[in-house]
């Protein structure tokens, strides 16, 4: 286990894996308070891939989480984390996925259950999952399980479960329904509380006073300066993420919008662009983002400032993990005053509104022409993804793997290693990034090649095609939350 774990890149604790871990490996019920982004999957993953029987197949181990986006991220990290243990399989349940794959693969056997309260309950009401033989029940982002309305629902899965079980609970915030839960559902717990505001030292705030008439150029303005390779755009309403990305798109800056007006195929092609790196912005409301966990986030924008500070302390610890740096831009406008004094309050230090373009900036390169349509603006380049994702039929069903992906790339289609990069594979489809000068012959060669064996159809995600139309589906391990 160290040896995988040294592997995937854990070399040193985190505090919240520090406080956790002694406590939840020893058996006892855990409530733990952490900020987003702490390492605390693995606080809990480890505790309960400890407690496994891999010769037994039941569900040993089930983790509730507010989004099928959450579910698919944490399913993926206890897998990482399995590969010490023998044969562990790890199942996602949520909605938004067919229920007759999901029943199939319960009925081979499953160890980990990873899912959403609503799916689960589904499943247990179809006697479909049994819950008979479970030893620890994590609750993953307990917070926003209950902004959620999932209140009910965990208390009716909870009351279904052993009494006998480990019970982990996580939460970035402690409001008091977390409180309540803690009460009915753990026994004598080792209570962590950690603080949830995001390391300081690792994120460089800014926050910019604005014009309101300014305010969606100068989110475009923000970002030709800064041009990081991804950004996490706030806004309050899914109007305004529609508004915000129709202006950035007239400066030549690729956006895609997440809100609630998504069904869950839109919302999948959406993420799968973006953490490829095939759409350097994604605009969003706290809704939609809810469950989010993007590796490697350089940059977070707060186009509008939340209502409630605590959200925006969530909306900033996105950015700035794992050791990262991370850039977290703030517009303040004039209506703006009692929102910013909240996040003042919070987060206890006075906050200097600057102007753009700030004093310390350095003057425009001789010759370098601004955009009129941009205050302050110093550059004019486009800021579009360097990579295209293509989506292949195939995935883990028919045992296609990255190295079966990246090798026909590579080897049979003559692409050079460096003009592919990240390589997603589902139940039934893959996704595969690819350098954007070489997108549309690799798309070409692949519909004319194989995988496998087997004729290799790809289309360009985010693009209709209706001479080869594919499905996005996935299979139960890798489905999301909703």
């Amino acid at each position: 286990m160290q040896a995988n774990l040294r592997h995937n890149g854990y070399h040193a604790l985190t505090p919240i894996q520090a406080a956790a871990l002694p406590a939840a490996l020893a058996g006892r019920d855990v409530l733990a308070q952490a900020a987003t982004g702490s390492g605390k999957t693995a606080a809990f993953a480890l505790p309960l891939l400890a407690r496994l029987v891999p010769r037994w197949f039941a569900v040993q181990a089930l983790v509730l989480c507010p989004t099928r986006e959450l579910a698919d991220q944490v399913a993926q990290e206890i897998r990482r984390l399995a590969r010490a243990r023998d044969n562990v399989k790890v199942t996602t349940l949520c909605g938004g996925t067919p229920m007759r794959p999901q029943m199939a693969s319960l009925e081979h056997g499953a160890h980990v259950v990873v899912g959403t309260p609503g799916r689960i309950i589904d499943h247990l009401q179809r006697r479909s999952l049994s819950l008979h033989g479970l030893r620890t029940l994590v609750l993953d982002e307990a917070d926003r399980m209950l902004d959620m309305g999932f209140h009910d629902d965990i208390g009716w899965i909870a009351d279904g479960c052993p009494p006998e079980r480990q019970t982990l609970l996580f939460s970035a915030t402690y409001p008091p329904g977390i409180a309540e839960l803690a009460r009915r559902f753990l026994h004598d717990p080792q209570t962590i509380r950690l603080a949830s505001t995001p390391d300081a030292r690792r994120i460089t705030q800014h926050f910019v006073r604005i014009d309101e008439a300014d305010r969606w150029t100068m989110v475009a303005e923000l970002l030709l300066h800064h041009r990081p390779a991804a950004t996490l755009v706030f806004c309050n309403t899914r109007h305004r993420c529609r508004e915000l990305a129709a202006t950035l798109r007239t400066h030549g800056i690729d956006a895609l919008t997440l809100h609630g007006e998504l069904d869950q195929r839109e919302r999948d092609e959406v993420l799968m662009q973006f953490t490829h790196r095939s759409c350097p912005v994604l605009i969003a409301t706290d809704v939609a983002a809810r469950g989010l966990d993007i590796e490697a986030l350089p940059a977070v924008i707060n186009a509008e400032l939340a209502a409630d500070p605590e959200v925006h302390v969530h909306r900033i610890g996105r950015t700035g993990r794992a050791g990262q740096p991370g850039l977290a831009l703030s517009l303040v406008g004039p209506r703006d005053a009692r929102r910013l004094a909240a996040i003042e309050r919070l987060l206890e230090t006075p906050i200097a509104c600057e102007p753009w373009p700030r004093q310390s900036d350095p003057p425009p390169e001789d010759g370098a022409r601004g955009d009129p349509g941009l205050p302050g603006s110093r550059r004019r380049e486009p800021l579009t993804a360097p990579m295209v994702t293509l989506q292949l039929m195939g995935g883990r069903k028919e045992k296609i793997r990255p190295a079966d992906i990246q090798g026909a790339l590579t080897g049979e289609l003559g692409f050079h290693r460096d003009q592919i990069g990240r390589i997603t594979i589902g139940g039934f489809d893959s996704y595969v990034a690819v350098d954007r000068a070489i997108a549309d012959e690799a798309l070409r060669r692949l519909n004319e090649g194989r995988i496998k064996g087997r004729p290799a159809r790809a289309r360009i995600l985010g693009t209709a095609n209706a001479d080869a139309p594919i499905p996005i589906t996935s299979d139960t391990k890798e489905a999301g939350g909703g």
